[in-house]
């Protein structure tokens, strides 16, 4: 049962220092510090459930996006939340065609993150008042419903309420049945952590004998800055992990678009299954180009955590750009626009294997392929969620991977909902964590 007014929106700046151990590097980003923009919603209900949202960024500039989040609550405060998911396409449009604020986006930067962290609070309210986990409010969610969230703005020549709505209703079919296979298998995922840019040749090999271990069977490694340290790098993954298992490379917009090819074609030999955002994520044609150069040799292209919204990838299903669409859970205008995303890739046949990671991103993203495959694609060939190991630990519902498989979260909400002596902890500048940090450097 819905219930309340929306009486108070706050949005802290949370920051983790994983940059001291590498964590999270890649050619393009050195040096991250995993952080979040995270937005608490309260109403007057008596219940006194919150929602809570986030948006990933990676250290500096994460004050920006809480500029952006208070720039937005105008739209949220003072609002019944009824009235809200009762017209969520209104809402969604309400907050991203603001006059003004649309001028800095629209639906694209640093507005669209603090939008995807407002709504991101906004459905974990609704799924904790229904009692329900966010992917099994959506599956359980009459089609008609599901629709009404989604804003169809720039993208019906390509998916119009009516294909989204017939999508839907075939993915009636054996959803039941798809249901229970996700509750006693779980959806399978691949592992990023054993191979960001900044470990050294020793820690690869530890974290990848330890995943080995632990029963992973697909993995990623990170490549582009030297050519001759990814040859070695995937000499060593592939030698340990064999032939048969999978392999994945990353390049995170590194090379422009001949170097993109001529790079892989240098490390086609380990047969990778796709080059991730080999170029610059706007560049739509650029990935069209190095899709066509790199089919022969057998390499897909994956791209979309960097996609600013539904359009982008509207243009890289039309140009035949990709084979994997990766959808980030905090990128894109939360649920709302991520259904007309994975509606799409339905449309175009493109399986969808989301970004994952970061901070809560895991938490996040898990829901939304989880409602995927029960609800819309009823494929897992070719399908994978990615899975970092880090940062888990700060939520109150973490993620959890069994047999290297996404296991459907029970607990009701988005599990966006983070522990409170973290966010205190880890706020910046003021937290204890990083109070010691900015202190030792001033020494």
């Amino acid at each position: 049962m819905v219930r309340g007014r929306i009486s108070r929106l706050s949005v802290r700046d949370v920051r983790f220092p994983t940059s001291l151990g590498g964590h999270g590097s890649d050619a393009m980003h050195t040096d991250p510090d995993y952080s979040a923009a995270y937005v608490v919603i309260e109403t007057d209900a008596e219940d006194g459930i919150k929602g809570c949202g986030i948006t990933f960024t990676l250290g500096k500039g994460t004050e920006v996006v809480v500029c952006a989040v208070n720039a937005l609550a105008h739209h949220v405060l003072n609002k019944d939340l009824k009235d809200i998911v009762g017209d969520f396409r209104g809402f969604y449009r309400q907050l991203t065609s603001d006059g003004q604020l649309r001028w800095i986006g629209p639906e694209k930067g640093v507005v669209h993150l603090a939008t995807a962290a407002v709504l991101n609070a906004v459905w974990d309210l609704w799924a904790k008042q229904e009692g329900k986990p966010v992917w099994k409010l959506l599956v359980d969610m009459d089609p008609r419903t599901l629709v009404s969230c989604i804003d169809f703005r720039y993208i019906t020549d390509v998916l119009t309420e009516e294909d989204a709505l017939e999508i839907l209703q075939k993915g009636q079919v054996g959803k039941k049945e798809r249901e229970k296979q996700m509750l006693a298998q779980g959806y399978p995922a691949y592992t990023t952590s054993c191979a960001w840019l900044g470990y050294s040749d020793d820690t690869l090999k530890q974290l990848c004998a330890q995943a080995l271990k632990d029963g992973w069977t697909r993995f990623k490694v990170k490549v582009g800055a030297d050519l001759q340290d990814d040859v070695r790098r995937c000499q060593i993954i592939r030698d340990m992990i064999g032939p048969e298992k999978t392999l994945m490379m990353d390049a995170n917009q590194r090379w422009d678009v001949p170097e993109a090819v001529e790079w892989m074609s240098k490390l086609a030999k380990f047969k990778p299954l796709w080059i991730e955002e080999p170029t610059s994520p706007d560049d739509i044609l650029g990935h069209a180009a190095i899709s066509k150069a790199l089919v022969p040799l057998g390499i897909g292209i994956a791209t979309g955590e960097q996609c600013h919204n539904r359009v982008i990838f509207k243009q890289l299903l039309q140009a035949k750009a990709l084979h994997f669409l990766q959808i980030d859970s905090c990128r894109l205008g939360s649920v709302n626009e991520n259904l007309s995303v994975l509606l799409m890739a339905k449309k175009f046949e493109i399986p969808v294997c989301p970004h994952a990671g970061g901070v809560g991103l895991c938490e996040l993203v898990q829901h939304l392929i989880i409602f995927d495959y029960i609800a819309v694609s009823a494929s897992l060939k070719n399908r994978m969620c990615e899975y970092v190991d880090h940062l888990h630990e700060h939520f109150k519902y973490p993620v959890m991977i069994q047999r290297a498989s996404y296991m459907p979260p029970k607990d009701p909400g988005y599990s966006t909902e983070m522990k409170e002596e973290s966010v205190k902890k880890h706020q910046y500048p003021d937290g204890e964590v990083w109070k010691k940090l900015l202190a030792a450097q001033e020494n």
